[in-house]
């Protein structure tokens, strides 16, 4: 998996205040409830030093199975004066125990050598809040995809279209993946589906930025012209697993965002990344409106692919 380094921290910092405040909830029970019931105190210190007593017999090569049932017994019943006691005051047995978020972790993220299945859906959120598509993925997937707005040929093309880009999310690893170029009028579904593969590709574990070509530009200029310069948020674009960037054709053109540009789909394309460009311009117009080293990335390291069809926004509208 390739979780960024960024969220990792995030999600660590997440579920370690988790574990702080359920330890610190703990903590304040246990003393107000040891201050009214201070017979509950001897219970809790012998119960306690079970591992210790365990530890200390195996160590002194003592710990014969008379000696381990023992020790359960009287582990077993002290819990039974606890859970008694806790039953008298009106609280359940677990009253007095740590409440995690997650008890298979309590809270660390981890079993064991193992990313705990919290951690996992924690990342998965946040790399849905990071990747700029949190409000889309909430709405557009592929399983939301509806097909009944193509007809004909068109429907034949994105249905063709749509199992290709669904076997592109779901075999998606990170190393030397395709790159795709999506050009078709607005209201096709470009939109719909590459939100479709990002979601599955974040859940898979993946680090994914979704940015508009204006946008990308934005953050650029921001970091060259002394406006952001500690964020580093130009850095994303080069080192996320998959880059989609939306409308492309709509930023403003010039020396500087063809620079940008070039550098960005160069980078990615030299260090294997994958690359996915929404653009409403046709093939002659992207030649008309890019320089020929940009162009000749395009349209030879990318995977072309034509929505065609009827705006289905208007569809949705004349219904």
């Amino acid at each position: 998996m390739a979780y960024s380094k960024e969220n990792l921290k995030k999600v660590k910092e997440v579920l370690a205040s988790r574990r702080s405040g359920a330890i610190s909830a703990y903590e304040k029970r246990r003393l107000a409830f040891a201050a009214e019931h201070p017979e509950i105190i001897p219970i809790e210190q012998a119960l306690s030093m079970t591992g210790t007593r365990v530890m200390g017999a195996a160590l002194s090569h003592e710990l014969t199975d008379d000696t381990l049932a023992e020790i359960k017994a009287e582990n077993a019943s002290l819990r039974r004066q606890k859970s008694m006691l806790l039953a008298a005051c009106g609280h359940p047995s677990d009253w007095l125990d740590i409440k995690y978020t997650c008890g298979k972790c309590c809270d660390t993220g981890y079993v064991g050598i193992d990313m705990c299945e919290c951690m996992k859906r924690e990342l998965t959120l946040a790399g849905f809040s990071s990747s700029g598509l949190a409000s889309l993925i909430e709405s557009q997937s592929f399983e939301n995809f509806d097909l009944k707005y193509y007809t004909g040929n068109d429907f034949i093309m994105i249905s063709k279209i749509f199992e290709q880009l669904r076997r592109f999310a779901d075999n998606f690893d990170g190393v030397g993946e395709s790159s795709w170029l999506f050009m078709g009028a607005t209201g096709l579904g470009k939109t719909h589906l590459s939100t479709s593969v990002a979601k599955v590709v974040i859940e898979r574990g993946y680090d994914v930025v979704y940015e508009s070509a204006s946008g990308m530009i934005g953050d650029f200029e921001a970091v060259r012209f002394g406006r952001d310069y500690e964020s580093h948020r130009e850095e994303r674009y080069f080192d996320c697993d998959l880059l989609i960037i939306d409308d492309l054709g709509t930023e403003v053109n010039n020396q500087f965002t063809a620079s940008v540009l070039y550098n960005v789909l160069t980078a990615r394309i030299n260090s294997k990344k994958s690359t996915i460009i929404n653009t409403n311009l046709s093939h002659s117009e992207l030649r008309d409106r890019y320089a020929d080293r940009i162009t000749s990335r395009l349209f030879g390291e990318f995977r072309p692919l034509l929505f065609t069809g009827r705006d289905i926004r208007r569809q949705k509208i004349s219904k």
